[in-house]
C-alpha cells in the first residue's frame, strides 16, 4: 500500500502521474516514485520522503513518454528507502510494476526466484511479483494475431501463485502502449477518456481528466491500450464493463480557503450529516428508510443479536452504535475488533446480523472479518463511504454514509456521519420492534436539529484554540466520559494521538479511580465529557476526584451549565441534545482541540507520520 496511478494514451503521462500521487498523499506513504515507458526504456525515478522530493528529481531528469505508472508507498517489507520504493522492475528491466497489498507467500517464491538466478535489489514482497512475472513472460508463447494475449498469459498465470491482496499496475518494456492492472483485496478505479485511460486507487486523482469510471472488483483484471480495454475475471472469462458517472465534484478535493483538510472537514459535518439523513427520514411512518440493505422486513424482524465490527475511529462509532440500539431498538449488540473477530471462534447464534464500519470501505481487517462471517453463513452489511469499495462489494447489503472524500488522515466527518447513520439504523430496528410513533416523530425531529447543533459547536473554535496554548506542552492525557460519552472520549484520545503525538487515553469517567486516578498529576491534564444528562452528577463527582489531587481539568459542557465552571479549569461550552444525539455533538471540540494542539506543536495534520487513511494490510 498506498496509493496507485496510471496512465496509457497519447499525452506526456508524467504530469497527471505527479499530480495523482500528491491527491494520493492523504491515504498516508513514506516514498513515492513512478515509471515512464520512454520509447527506448522504463525509465524510474523513486525517492523516500514526500512527493516534493521525487518532483523535484523529475525536474532534473525529466521522464518523457505516454504510459507510465506511479506509486506512493507505506513501508511494510522493509524500511522506507529508495530501493524498497516503487516502481519495481523484473527480470532485467523488462517489467515495471507498482502494488498495494501484502502476498503472505512472497518468501516461498522469493526463495524460488533465487534459485533461478534472479537478483533483489529491495526488501519488499512487492519486487517477487515482478520477477515471478519476468520467469513467467518467458513461459508465455506469442498468439498470433492477438499480440496481447501473451502478456495477459504470463500476469495470470503470475496471480494464481499470489496468496494475499494485491491491486497491481503493469507496464512492459517491449509494448510502449500496453498496461495490465489487476484486483484483489485491493483498490482500483479506471478512468475512461477519449483515446486515453487512466488508473487510480481511488477516484480523487481522476477528477478533471474525465468524467466516467470503472471500478474493478476482485479478481479481475483490466488490458489498456489508447485504442480501448477489456475487463477479464479470473473464473468468468470476459466480462462486460459498467461505466458510471464520477460523482466526486471538484472542489472536494480542493482545501476551498481552510489551511487544512481536517480543519475543512471539520466544518464540513453539518453538510455530511444533512446528507447522509437525506431521503432516509419518513415523517409518516415515523421511521427511517435504507434502501441498500437486502434484507425484507421479516428478515430483519428475526434478528436477535447484532455484531458491529471495526478498526480504530469506525471501532469507536460501533461502540455508540451499541448504545443506541440497545437503547432504542432493545437488540443486544457486540462490538468487535475486526482483526479480533476474524481469528476468534466466537459462537454467533443463528439469527444474528453483522456490520461492518469502514470509512474507506478497504480496511483489511474488516474485510476479512465480514468475509470469514460471511463464510460460516451470517448476513453481513456494511457502512462505509466509498462506492465500490472492497468492503460494500463483499457484503450483503449496506448503508453508504455520502459524507463526500475525506482526504485528512484522522477521520472527522466519516466518523459523525457513521453515528448519525447508526442512530437512524436504531430508530428503524426500533420501530419495527417496540418504539411508538410518537417516540419515531420525536427522534425525527431531534435528528433534523442534529446540523445546527453541529453548526453551533463550531463556534467554540476560538476557545479550543486558547485551551490548546494552556495545554499543547503536555505530554499525557486523559479523556473521561460516561455511557453515550465514554466513546467520545476514546475518540477524542486518538485524535490526540494521531495527529499530535501525545500520548493520551480514554476511560468511562468512573473506572478512573479503580488505577488511572494514579496518574493525575498537575501535568496531565483530564478533559471530561460531561453534558447534563443521565450521569451528569456522577461524571461531577469524577471531576471533583481530578482537583483534589491537584489536576487541570478541560470540561465539554452545555451551554446552560453553571456548575461545571466551578471545578473545571477550562470550559468549552457545547449546545445541549438529547443524550442519544450528544457523541455527535461533544465530539466536535476534541477535534478541534487535536486540530490546534497539532500545530501548535509543528506537527503535520492532514499527513501524520506512520499513519495509512486506508489501511489496506493486516
Amino acid at each position: 500500500m498506498c496509493g496507485i496511478v496510471g496512465y496509457v494514451g497519447t499525452s506526456q503521462a508524467c504530469s497527471f502521474l505527479v499530480e495523482g500521487l500528491r491527491r494520493l498523499e492523504y491515504r498516508g506513504y513514506d516514498s513515492s516514485g513512478l515509471a515512464i515507458h520512454t520509447g527506448r526504456s522504463l525509465g524510474v525515478t523513486r525517492s523516500s520522503g514526500r512527493i516534493d522530493a521525487l518532483a523535484g528529481r523529475l525536474e532534473e531528469a525529466p521522464l518523457s513518454g505516454s504510459l507510465g505508472i506511479g506509486h506512493t508507498r507505506w513501508a511494510t517489507h522493509g524500511p522506507a528507502t529508495e530501493p524498497n520504493a516503487h516502481p519495481h522492475l523484473g527480470g532485467d528491466g523488462e517489467i515495471a510494476l507498482v502494488h498495494n497489498g501484502v502476498i503472505e507467500n512472497f518468501q516461498t517464491l522469493k526463495n524460488e526466484l533465487v534459485k533461478k538466478g534472479y537478483c533483489f535489489k529491495s526488501e519488499t514482497d512487492s519486487e517477487v511479483i515482478a520477477h515471478l512475472l519476468a520467469e513467467n513472460l518467458k513461459k508465455s508463447p506469442e498468439v498470433n494475431g492477438k499480440p496481447n494475449v501473451r502478456y495477459l498469459n504470463a500476469v495470470q498465470m503470475t496471480l494464481a501463485s499470489l496468496r494475499g491482496t494485491y491491486g497491481l499496475a503493469i507496464c512492459f518494456l517491449d509494448k510502449p502502449d500496453l498496461m495490465i492492472t489487476a484486483r484483489f483485496g485491493s483498490p482500483l478505479v479506471i478512468g475512461v477518456g477519449q483515446g486515453e485511460y487512466f488508473v487510480s486507487s481511488d477516484a480523487s486523482p481522476l477528477v478533471g481528466r474525465t468524467d466516467r469510471i470503472v471500478y474493478l472488483a476482485d479478481h479481475q483484471i483490466a488490458v489498456l491500450t489508447p485504442a480501448g480495454f477489456s475487463v477479464i475475471h479470473r473464473d468468468q472469462g470476459k466480462v462486460r464493463i459498467d461505466i458510471q458517472p464520477l460523482e466526486v465534484e471538484s472542489g472536494e478535493a480542493n482545501l476551498e480557503g481552510f489551511d487544512h483538510f481536517m480543519l475543512k472537514e471539520i466544518y464540513e459535518q453539518p453538510e455530511s450529516l444533512r446528507n447522509a439523513m437525506r431521503g432516509r427520514l419518513d415523517d409518516e411512518d415515523a421511521t427511517a428508510v435504507f434502501g441498500g440493505l437486502n434484507l425484507t422486513p421479516q428478515q430483519l424482524g428475526s434478528v436477535e443479536r447484532i455484531i458491529l465490527t471495526g478498526c480504530g475511529t469506525s471501532w469507536h462509532s460501533a461502540l455508540v452504535g451499541e448504545y443506541l440500539i440497545e437503547e432504542l431498538a432493545r437488540i443486544p449488540v457486540s462490538v468487535e475488533y475486526a482483526s479480533e473477530l476474524r481469528y476468534r471462534n466466537p459462537p454467533i447464534e443463528k439469527n444474528t446480523l453483522v456490520f461492518g464500519l469502514t470509512q474507506s470501505g478497504e480496511t483489511a481487517d474488516t474485510l476479512a472479518a465480514l468475509r470469514e462471517t460471511k463464510r460460516k453463513g451470517h448476513r453481513t452489511l456494511a457502512i462505509c463511504n466509498v462506492v465500490a469499495s472492497s468492503i460494500a462489494q463483499a457484503a450483503d447489503g449496506g448503508v453508504y454514509l455520502h459524507a463526500g472524500p475525506e482526504i485528512g488522515v484522522a477521520s472527522t466527518k466519516a466518523y459523525t456521519s457513521q453515528c448519525c447513520v447508526l442512530a437512524m439504523l436504531a430508530l428503524y430496528l426500533g420501530r419495527m420492534r417496540h418504539l411508538s410513533f410518537e417516540s419515531g416523530r420525536k427522534i425525527i425531529k431531534n435528528l433534523r436539529q442534529l446540523p445546527n447543533a453541529v453548526q453551533s459547536a463550531l463556534g467554540c473554535d476560538a476557545q479550543v484554540r486558547e485551551v490548546a496554548e494552556k495545554h499543547h506542552s503536555s505530554d499525557n492525557f486523559l479523556y473521561l466520559g460516561r455511557q453515550f460519552n465514554f466513546p467520545t472520549a476514546l475518540e477524542g484520545a486518538l485524535k490526540l494521538k494521531e495527529i499530535s503525538y501525545i500520548h493520551a487515553e480514554g476511560y468511562p469517567a468512573a473506572e478512573m479511580k479503580h488505577g488511572p486516578i494514579a496518574l493525575v498529576d498537575e501535568a496531565t491534564p483530564s478533559v471530561f465529557i460531561v453534558p447534563q444528562g443521565t450521569t451528569y452528577s456522577k461524571v461531577m463527582a469524577n471531576m471533583e476526584e481530578v482537583k483534589a489531587r491537584g489536576g487541570p481539568i478541560i470540561a465539554i459542557a452545555s451551554h446552560d451549565d453553571p456548575q461545571v465552571d466551578k471545578i473545571a479549569d477550562d470550559v468549552i461550552r457545547i449546545p445541549q441534545v438529547p443524550e442519544f444525539l450528544q457523541p455527535i455533538v461533544t465530539i466536535v471540540p476534541l477535534q478541534l482541540l487535536s486540530y490546534h494542539i497539532a500545530l501548535l506543536r509543528g506537527c503535520d495534520v492532514d499527513k501524520p507520520r506512520n499513519l495509512a487513511k486506508s489501511v489496506t494490510v493486516e
